[in-house]
């Protein structure tokens, strides 16, 4: 896992920043030493490019750091220090037998199997020819677009865009090779560990015998397929197609669980401790029994003063979220205001001419902007008379 991640991250450091930031270079000419003032430009562009440089690194480094814990969790997961050791001579027939099943380029053509036909499906609905990005560019509806046929759409995209193709083309050429170094840099540890797995599950005369069949014409057969068929479009169909009625068993036993989850007994806090327990509970931990007498009785009274701020802090965060909420739709009337009356002069925004349904749209979504922000008031006021009757704060 952690090639993948090292060159992916890597590769995205140096995507980032400018390609002058990672040149390599050049030996300067001899020449006689000038002292001249170095204009403001270059100290710019020089200061740019050492921020870009060291952005790069600390980016890089900062990224080494999360990868190192999640490696750390990982192996913490999964701790394989009290493992036996191998037999050399096991351990060698499990090498044998992952270097049939899993080639050089076998990760490569697994993925080959989604590449060409998924990331061709991104780049077709991203990339100009679909009903929605021809709905956007246009502005006519998606229903309408859908009604053309391919290679109208295909035309209308050529006139927005008359070199998508190649562009879709050097995208494809320049992602694909990283891919392909990516999948090799995972090769080498994944037979490794698949390895010392095998010799630890099967003896040594079972992978004499898968080694024998991997050896026949059907087993090397199977060997350079049994990946590659693991993103094979039947099952890739299948396994998505299994997805939905996973979720709705989660959705219909949601009553079911959370009665299970409720009838658990919830755990103790340290307030809930009698003086008897918190002896005990000092004894174990080797502390005074006073520090947790004292943590103890701070638990209680954080505990009451939570109890009487509960039903302040539900009215205000009713009326936060409403305010935010008629924050967010004010913003979005303004910007839709905005948008209007820079395309006023576009016919397409004259409200005459747009259609019945689309106009109702428009006008419920307006009203609903109007409501949202009255009510947000109303809540704001009645959550500041509810906070100032509980809590007693002076009113101003």
């Amino acid at each position: 896992m952690t090639p993948t991640f090292k060159s992916i991250l890597l590769a995205g450091a140096i995507a980032i920043a400018p390609a002058h930031a990672f040149a390599a270079p050049k030996e300067a000419p001899v020449a006689e030493v000038v002292t001249v003032p170095t204009p403001p430009q270059v100290e710019d562009e020089a200061s740019s490019e050492y921020d870009s440089e060291a952005s790069a690194e600390a980016a890089k480094a900062k990224m080494q750091n999360e990868m190192d814990e999640a490696i750390a969790l990982v192996e913490k997961m999964f701790d394989t220090s009290s493992l036996p050791p191998i037999e050399p001579a096991r351990l060698a027939l499990a090498q044998k037998t992952m270097g049939a099943l899993i080639p050089a380029g076998s990760l490569e053509k697994m993925v080959d199997n989604l590449y060409g036909k998924m990331f061709k499906t991104i780049m077709g609905e991203f990339g100009g020819q679909s009903d929605l990005m021809l709905s956007i560019q246009t502005g006519v509806e998606s229903e309408q677009i859908a009604k053309l046929d391919e290679a109208t759409k295909g035309k209308v995209a050529d006139m927005f865009d008359p070199h998508r193709k190649e562009r879709e083309d050097q995208i494809t050429k320049v992602i694909k090779p990283l891919i392909s170094e990516v999948l090799g840099d995972m090769e080498p540890p994944m037979r490794e560990g698949m390895s010392k797995a095998y010799a630890r599950k099967f003896t040594a005369a079972q992978l004499t015998d898968i080694n024998g069949f991997l050896a026949t014409p059907t087993g090397t057969l199977y060997a350079n397929e049994w990946m590659a068929l693991q993103a094979d479009p039947e099952v890739m169909v299948a396994v998505i197609k299994a997805v939905p009625p996973l979720i709705t068993k989660f959705i219909d036993r949601a009553p079911e669980l959370e009665k299970d989850f409720k009838d658990l007994p919830k755990e103790k806090q340290l307030s809930d401790f009698d003086d008897k327990e918190l002896g005990k509970l000092a004894k174990l931990m080797k502390v005074d029994v006073k520090v947790l007498k004292e943590q103890r009785d701070m638990w209680k009274t954080d505990a009451v003063e939570a109890t009487d701020a509960v039903a302040v802090d539900v009215a205000d965060d009713y009326a936060v979220d409403a305010a935010a909420d008629a924050a967010v739709a004010a913003e979005a009337a303004a910007d839709a205001a905005d948008y209007t009356t820079d395309a006023v002069a576009d016919p397409a925004y004259d409200r005459s001419n747009w259609s019945a349904a689309d106009l109702k749209r428009v006008e419920d979504l307006e009203t609903a902007y109007e409501n949202a922000s009255l009510a947000a008031q109303q809540a704001a006021e009645e959550a500041a008379a509810n906070a100032s009757k509980r809590s007693k704060l002076p009113n101003k």
